[in-house]
């Protein structure tokens, strides 16, 4: 009951903001049309801290004092950002959240243990404002990116005692202040997307950031229902409770993603009408076998189906400014060709006001693959140049992201690294 309580007092405060703000947007227009006409093309990079696999480097968890872990840790950013600019990449979508944990300093969300090793530890400065003065001082644009809904990478024992250890600090983590909030799902605890609290509390997440922030976007990322058959999401009480407006349970999962995007879309442009808002959805929004409207694919795991977000919905509906679904597949699978694929989203896109940028999969180029041939052909260039240079030919495509920042210095990614260079710094 108390937890629902303060739910209840989560949406007062939303909805106060809203009305506040005058956040009427009640079009769902973008609030910059002419933008995708004029910007120059998004040149993107993801850098990864779950888990710390882009940053930060474990080694500095290991430092002999806090002062030797905060320089090696921010020389680590600034050797990025440098790789970046060398890279002729304008745009770092930096994972601030990559759990229930923050990289900023939040009132709402205790620090992350990448930074320290220990959820909840000061870590003696703040990487979300670090990276948006080193990235904005090289002319890199930043984007806060955020996974909306997960709690933890597991459910492990120890897992479960440092997040409740968090009740000793403040803010404590979401897990040991709302249990009835918590579900599992893939043997990691979720967030459950069904109830509207929820949905408030992750509203308020993302305000902060834009509130306290100079920020160049918000991006979610692919995770919104995220289950497996071995350990599926238990929803049924939630659904018993809040679905019987809705025809089916995948209807009404449908239903509470299109509310939150439609909730966080509305208060960002209230606060910050110039801080964009987008999301990263997995490549297929539908295979045509299974909807006319579909792409001409055959596998995949579509995200209308799987992840129970209707991406295509949202941009016909305006609640984006971008949306960059993950192409991750050459031009000859078959299953999941990347030209078709390009080719519907432009389809999707065109004369609505969302920008479509394209990720494009670095972390397969130069690895040998048996379904996959053409990432290793001549170092994974020839196949990299044929996608780059459709995503230019296509005039919906406004720009690349390429997954994700440590195969910038790969060995098997040299020849293609060294491509992207001269092909981005030269503007070709």
């Amino acid at each position: 009951m108390l937890s629902e309580k303060k739910g209840f007092y989560w949406g007062l405060l939303i909805v106060a903001l809203l009305a506040m703000t005058g956040c009427a947007n009640k079009s769902g227009t973008n609030k910059n049309p002419q933008h995708a006409a004029t910007a120059k093309p998004m040149r993107g990079i993801w850098l990864t801290t779950v888990s710390g696999l882009d940053w930060p480097p474990h080694a500095t968890l290991k430092s002999q004092t806090p002062a030797d872990r905060i320089r090696m840790q921010q020389q680590a950013l600034t050797d990025m950002l440098d790789e970046m600019v060398k890279t002729g990449i304008n745009t770092v979508f930096f994972q601030v959240k990559p759990d229930g944990t923050a990289l900023w300093h939040s009132a709402i969300l205790p620090w992350s243990d990448v930074l320290t090793g220990v959820v909840g530890k000061d870590p003696g400065y703040d990487p979300l404002a670090f990276v948006l003065a080193e990235a904005h001082k090289r002319g890199i644009r930043v984007h806060a990116w955020l996974n909306p809904y997960r709690v933890s990478l597991n459910n492990r024992p120890e897992t479960v005692t440092s997040l409740q250890n968090t009740l000793h600090a403040s803010p404590a983590s979401v897990y040991a202040l709302y249990p009835d909030w918590i579900r599992t799902a893939s043997g990691r605890f979720v967030l459950d997307p069904g109830l509207p609290a929820v949905r408030n509390w992750i509203t308020s997440v993302v305000t902060e950031i834009v509130q306290n922030y100079d920020v160049d976007g918000i991006q979610f990322d692919d995770y919104f229902y995220y289950e497996s058959a071995q350990s599926p999401l238990d929803d049924e009480s939630t659904y018993r409770a809040y679905g019987k407006e809705y025809a089916d349970k995948a209807s009404w999962r449908r239903g509470n993603t299109l509310q939150l995007i439609t909730q966080v879309s509305s208060a960002i442009r209230a606060l910050k009408p110039d801080t964009e808002f987008g999301v990263s959805p997995a490549g297929i929004w539908r295979n045509k076998s299974a909807d006319p409207e579909g792409s001409d694919t055959q596998g995949g795991l579509p995200s209308y189906d799987t992840a129970y977000a209707d991406t295509r919905q949202w941009v016909k509906q305006g609640l984006l400014d971008y949306i960059a679904p993950q192409l991750y597949w050459p031009f000859e699978r078959k299953v999941a060709r990347y030209n078709v694929l390009a080719g519907w989203w432009s389809d999707v896109v065109r004369n609505t006001p969302v920008r479509l940028y394209i990720g494009v999969a670095l972390y397969k180029v130069g690895i040998p693959s048996t379904t996959e041939p053409d990432w290793s052909i001549d170092g994974g260039v020839p196949e990299l140049k044929k996608q780059l240079d459709l995503n230019d030919a296509l005039p919906e495509v406004g720009g690349t992201i390429l997954f994700r920042q440590s195969y910038l210095n790969q060995p098997q990614t040299n020849e293609a690294v060294r491509y992207l260079r001269n092909r981005w710094k030269t503007g070709q």
